[in-house]
């Protein structure tokens, strides 16, 4: 019904029964999104007072309720004829946007596993519009909650303060919204758009909370001064030959005195006597006609690029976006894009008209996902608007309430103890080893991550390296992965040059390309940002080094991974999986040293780590000269003809020497493979993660089977930590040390009742949660580590005169701003001192 633009429908039905259902029925149902349906329920009486047969509601009332069955149909109402002009735009009605989330809020729960049930005290979802305090809000105007029918904005853009109950957080969580509103002059970016934009993403960043911007628009308004089109006049070379051409464009005395604003002129006087005034620029009447709207389009670009470092920032693409519009969304990094709507610079006829023939005969061939899902713009891809809202609440369920926060974590389904059940045979599936698969008699085999929670992110882009979110035990976590198998990139052609082909490249599986090491680096980035934990299951052989790859910047790219690690606030967990290797530079920018406050390292028993593979090493450590010393060494057939061939030319035996060389040389031709094959397992004896825990540079051999559960405990306790060294830097100040504080930490829980003087109370998880948990323990400790801060602060202050000179009246407009009770607490405190 929504592809045909039915909005609204009605059915009668005729219930013939002996109990009171009997009677006429009628049906309304309503669908102005196109995925969410009200229904209201009907019954045919009639009214005795009219004798009229009305509608009749017969629990929750509905619009219809009294009105007479044979009642003429409403036209179109203002509200009605929005949303008919939203879909003829291809998208949803903004106003019709929150009714989507809360029906994506209830399939959520839904969803859930069987007893997880909804808060019945609290409404999913409460909806608050803002708006500017002023109501003719500019550049500064704050905005304010408000109460008012959808569709009396005055500016194309809407916002509203959104708090959901979710699984997450069934208390309530907060979120911010802005929409671009495709009914007002397009959707399009005026100056006041801008402003509203830009204060809806101050409020963001300054209450740390997530901003989700809902993209349909036209770009940067382009405008004209009406005032003045409807009145210039020419001033043509020739009068009474208008083919001739023109001089200037100018405007009468009457009119200037009326639109003189507008423009910017200089009066000419005609050898006539007449005056004219001839135009020099238009300024037009309205604001937002030019480049005042592309100067706050740079406003709004630079504080959602802002936003992106401050706050968690989501943009769906809902509608087609072009220019400023198409910034934003990836100036916010993360961006989901309906399938149908384009993400473009320029729309596809006017680069026609700059090329100056058809080229393209679409936005779509210009900014579909065919486009921007393969070149790292896009992270998911949806199909209609509901199942948009879904994937933006699906990623808001792994991301705190607010920056800082705690992580949000649910009760497993899926056991954290269980065993990883998938075991690869020749290589290692990525998909499989994150989130299991179904082996050939339809069995489910459980990967190291929690089932059904895998939602990967940039799946077209770079298709050598896996990336997106998961749960491990009910923990959401960042998940970098490698793909073992050679995959094709496909380069699309450009129409725009008759020259250009498709071209496919095939891209071998375990190697770094400039796509794929670009594709790390950013999603390692998100994942910081969004305050996630993070596994890299390490197995890549090295980087693509070749001329092409280090043209395209192989070498930037690898470096920005580094830079991104370096940088890490989470715990990171880099595992080498079964089957798996690393090797060379690949292992240099994920080693554990780039960050040894977060970054711990790990390999299965299986896994290999070297510089080189062992047929590299061969080339450089073991050639044929040195095969051949090691079969003079070790062959008793070779170590007898060498002796003989010794005494021969000893003897002077020319001819008996020349026979045992000859034998020499065959026995060696004869020996060279089998030692080639025993040097290549001398080598690959120096790759085992044996060797690797011995010189310590991973932290620990785990066997894939209890991987899930070892990190499910390491990744609890990391967390736990992480959360602790948060308190004490916060109390101690910025100058601890992450180190100094975890020496704090560990200090502290031995000097407890808990820990006993047992060295190994340490590595007991339990123990320590049962420590930390009781606040008690530390709290004494931490405000010492608070009155060192003030000391610090305050010798600081005192080594200054000018500083000192300045604290009475800083102490007394810090009094000023407290609560009565505290201040005259505090005032007795400093009375104590004083005396």
């Amino acid at each position: 019904m929504h592809k045909l633009g039915v909005c609204q429908w009605e059915v009668k039905l005729w219930i013939a029964s002996f109990g009171r259902a009997n009677g006429a029925w009628r049906v309304v149902v309503t669908n102005v999104t196109g995925q969410t349906c009200t229904v209201h329920i009907y019954r045919e009486l009639e009214n005795t007072s009219k004798h009229q047969v009305v509608y009749h509601s017969l629990s929750v009332r509905g619009p219809l309720h009294g009105v007479p069955v044979n009642a003429h149909y409403k036209p179109l109402g203002v509200l009605d004829q929005k949303r008919l002009l939203a879909r003829k735009n291809g998208t949803t009605y903004c106003y019709d946007f929150p009714l989507a989330f809360q029906m994506a809020l209830e399939q959520s729960f839904a969803s859930r596993i069987p007893g997880f049930k909804k808060p019945k005290d609290k409404r999913l979802c409460k909806v608050t519009e803002l708006v500017f305090a002023d109501q003719k809000g500019y550049w500064g105007t704050p905005l304010i909650p408000t109460e008012r029918q959808p569709g009396l904005n005055d500016v194309g853009m809407i916002a509203w303060s959104m708090e959901m109950s979710t699984p997450e957080f069934p208390s309530g969580r907060t979120i911010l919204i802005v929409a671009n509103d495709v009914t007002f002059k397009a959707g399009s970016f005026g100056p006041r758009e801008d402003a509203f934009f830009l204060a809806v993403t101050d409020l963001a960043c300054n209450k740390k909370l997530p901003l989700i911007y809902l993209a349909a628009n036209s770009g940067a308004r382009i405008g004209v001064a009406e005032e003045v089109k409807a009145c210039f006049k020419v001033g043509w070379s020739d009068e009474s030959s208008p083919e001739n051409g023109f001089q200037y464009v100018y405007l009468t005395p009457e009119d200037y005195a009326r639109i003189g604003s507008s423009v910017i002129a200089h009066e000419m006087r005609l050898a006539s006597g007449k005056t004219r005034w001839v135009i020099d620029a238009i300024v037009g009447k309205e604001d937002g006609l030019g480049v005042e709207n592309l100067s706050g389009s740079g406003a709004i670009a630079s504080a959602y690029s802002r936003a992106y470092k401050e706050t968690f920032t989501l943009t769906y693409v809902t509608g087609r976006t072009v220019g400023i519009g198409a910034y934003l969304a990836r100036l916010g990094m993360r961006c989901i894009q309906r399938l149908d709507q384009p993400i473009i610079l320029t729309g596809f006829s006017a680069l026609n008209k700059l090329l100056g023939r058809e080229v393209y005969s679409s936005h779509m061939q210009l900014g579909g996902p065919k486009i921007m899902a393969t070149n790292g713009v896009v992270h998911l891809t949806v199909s209609d608007d509901l199942e948009g809202v879904s994937a933006i609440l699906n990623w808001l369920s792994c991301i705190p309430p607010h920056l800082g926060g705690p992580i949000p974590v649910l009760n497993p389904f899926d056991p954290p103890e269980r065993s990883v059940e998938y075991f690869p045979e020749t290589s290692c599936d990525p998909h499989a080893a994150i989130c299991g698969t179904l082996d050939s008699n339809g069995n489910w085999q459980g990967g190291i991550f929690d089932r059904g929670s895998f939602v990967e992110t940039l799946e077209g882009w770079a298709r050598t390296v896996v990336t997106g979110s998961a749960k491990l035990g009910g923990i959401p976590v960042g998940i970098v992965a490698v793909e073992t198998q050679t995959v094709m990139q496909v380069i699309p052609a450009d129409p725009g040059q008759l020259d250009s082909h498709e071209r496919v490249v095939p891209q071998a599986g375990q190697v770094w390309f400039p796509d794929s090491a670009t594709k790390t680096a950013q999603a390692i980035m998100d994942f910081n940002r969004e305050e996630l934990p993070l596994f890299i299951l390490a197995n890549w052989r090295g980087f693509s080094g070749g001329q092409r790859d280090l043209f395209e910047g192989i070498l930037q790219a690898g470096s920005t991974i580094v830079e991104n690690l370096r940088t890490y606030g989470q715990p990171v967990f880099v595992y080498i999986p079964m089957m798996g290797e690393l090797r060379g530079g690949a292992w240099v920018v994920v080693d554990s040293r780039i960050n040894s406050d977060q970054i711990e390292m790990y390999a299965e028993r299986t896994a290999k780590g070297n510089v080189l593979e062992p047929e590299g090493i061969l080339e450089i450590k073991f050639r044929k000269k040195e095969l051949i010393e090691c079969m003079g060494r070790l062959d008793q057939q070779l170590i007898n003809l060498n002796e003989k061939l010794h005494k021969a030319k000893s003897n002077g035996g020319h001819a008996k020497a020349e026979s045992l060389q000859q034998q020499i040389q065959s026995r060696e031709k004869q020996l060279l493979p089998v030692y080639t094959q025993i040097a290549t397992k001398f080598a690959e004896l120096h790759d085992t993660s044996l060797k690797m825990a011995a010189k310590g540079v991973i932290k620990e051999v785990v066997d894939w089977d209890r991987s899930r559960s070892f990190f499910y405990r390491r990744l609890r306790r990391r967390i736990s930590e992480n959360s602790l060294v948060k308190t004490v830097k916060d109390a101690a100040g910025d100058q601890l040390s992450y180190k100094s504080a975890m020496d704090l930490i560990k200090r502290w829980f031995f000097d407890s009742n808990v820990a006993k003087e047992r060295e190994d109370a340490w590595v007991n998880d339990e123990a320590f949660f049962s420590w930390k948990d009781d606040t008690r323990n530390y709290n004494e400790k931490l405000q010492e580590l608070r009155v060192q801060k003030v000391l610090l602060q305050l010798t600081n202050i005192g080594s200054s005169a000018s500083d000192m000179q300045a604290l009475p009246r800083g102490l007394a407009a810090l009094l000023s701003k407290m609560e009565p009770s505290s201040r005259k607490q505090i005032a007795n405190e400093i009375r104590k001192v004083l005396s």
